[in-house]
């Protein structure tokens, strides 16, 4: 709405323009009374505080009171029935896109707007929320964390308070509405291969717009309670476990490992797979299962890196968000040096290796680990006692020797030896167990 402040300069010459334009434009009825001539409505007796507001609106302020009001004979006026219609005599029509604010759809103008003077800009009767809440319900700003704008007042910066055409009459549709502030996770949608496919269909998915109980405006915990919503089987896994992953209970949670918007690898990791797992197993860390190793700077030293390290995923052996087996494996992998032979010991390495490996006696192309044709791999593990696991002799990591042969097995409280060289066509070990054995593929070693 028009409004003159009240200092006054420009009132004289906005009254002269604005009683040429209405008498022009908008002629009075046919025994209408002009207030020209007539007895003021502003006197000490009537209205006298009529003009004096900080903002008067253009018709009281040049005493124009018959622009809006038709008089029908001494102090009597027709009623307004269309206030609306009446203020599109003057200002441009706010209802022609789709989404028209109520009041203004119904021609109430005069539920926000004081038609005669405010102390407020715009002729407004109440000051920033303030006004809105006269409607809308104030608990939708009642959380502890209150978005910046309705902090403030601004619900103007999201919400069109006449029309627009997008729903819940704001400005924008969807997430473009957040992005008029948010700009640094505008230019992260652009920049990045993968996005979060709730915040790149809808913010509010996750963050209330108004106010929350939870940083963020989160409308649950968010590291983790607000994850489990959608992720719902994630839950049920996690809580089922028996051996539960160590990152899904710091401080982050789910974020330790994930970004909840935008990323450039897949599953929404904050980097690569390997290089995520190791923000924390970069240093010695204490499990239930026993002390796991700095595993940086284990990969560091030992440049024979694993298949699946080499193509840095660590989750191709354990499973990042718990599991039913010793250290989050994906299956069964013995945590001992010995055990009786059993092919579930070994279920993991089958995932990839040939389980003829450890069944076959002999063979002159399973394995390079033969003396002759008689297989070795078999000799060691296939023992109804004291069959030796995958670990008494690999690494499953990394190492300096070929084949992922250790330097040494945790052996009890000993780092027992391995002594492994190797040859041409076989080669030889020499650990803290036994004397030096010496195996070849072309020409058998008798042993003692």
């Amino acid at each position: 709405m028009g409004e003159v402040s009240r200092g006054g300069r420009l009132v004289v010459l906005a009254g002269f323009l604005f009683l040429f334009v209405v008498s022009v434009y908008f002629p009075l009825p046919r025994g209408a009374k002009a207030a020209q001539g007539a007895e003021s409505c502003v006197t000490d007796k009537c209205h006298s505080k009529m003009g004096k507001d900080t903002f008067v609106h253009g018709p009281a302020a040049v005493g124009q009171c018959e622009v809006c009001h038709i008089s029908q004979g001494k102090h009597v006026f027709a009623p307004i029935k269309n206030a609306g219609e009446l203020c599109y005599k003057c200002h441009e029509r706010v209802d022609t896109m789709k989404g028209v604010h109520k009041p203004v759809k119904e021609g109430n103008c005069t539920q926000c707007h004081d038609p005669h003077q405010s102390s407020l800009r715009y002729m407004l009767r109440g000051e920033g929320p303030d006004l809105c809440f006269r409607c809308h319900d104030k608990k939708i700003a009642g959380g502890s964390f209150v978005h910046g704008p309705v902090a403030v007042g601004g619900c103007s910066m999201c919400h069109n308070p006449h029309q627009t055409d997008y729903p819940r009459m704001l400005n924008a549709v969807g997430n473009e509405v957040c992005f008029q502030c948010h700009l640094d996770k505008a230019e992260e949608f652009k920049g990045k291969k993968f996005a979060h496919k709730p915040a790149a269909e809808k913010c509010t998915a996750c963050h209330n717009p108004h106010s929350g109980d939870y940083k963020f405006n989160f409308r649950k915990e968010g590291s983790q309670e607000l994850c489990f919503e959608c992720h719902k089987d994630k839950k049920e896994w996690v809580e089922r476990v028996k051996v539960k992953h160590g990152g899904l209970e710091t401080g982050k949670k789910c974020l330790a490992c994930h970004d909840p918007h935008v990323s450039d690898y897949g599953k929404q990791l904050v980097q690569q797979p390997i290089d995520t797992c190791v923000l924390c197993h970069d240093k010695p860390l204490d499990a239930p299962g026993g002390k796991i190793m700095n595993m940086k700077e284990h990969l560091a030293k030992n440049k024979d890196h694993h298949g699946p390290i080499k193509q840095n995923d660590c989750s191709a052996c354990h499973n990042t968000h718990g599991s039913d087996h010793f250290r989050i494996l994906r299956k069964n992998f013995a945590p001992v040096f010995y055990a009786s032979f059993d092919t579930r010991n070994f279920e993991l390495c089958f995932n990839c290796h040939e389980k003829n490996l450890v069944l076959d006696s002999k063979t002159t192309t399973m394995t390079g680990f033969r003396n002759g044709d008689q297989n070795l791999h078999f000799v060691h593990v296939n023992k109804a006692i004291k069959g030796r696991t995958c670990r008494a002799c690999h690494d499953a990591h990394a190492t300096n020797n070929p084949k992922h042969i250790r330097d040494a097995v945790p052996f009890g409280s000993w780092g027992l030896p391995v002594g492994f060289q190797k040859s041409a066509n076989g080669g030889s070990c020499l650990p803290g167990c036994h004397q030096k054995f010496v195996y070849d593929r072309s020409a058998p070693v008798k042993n003692r």
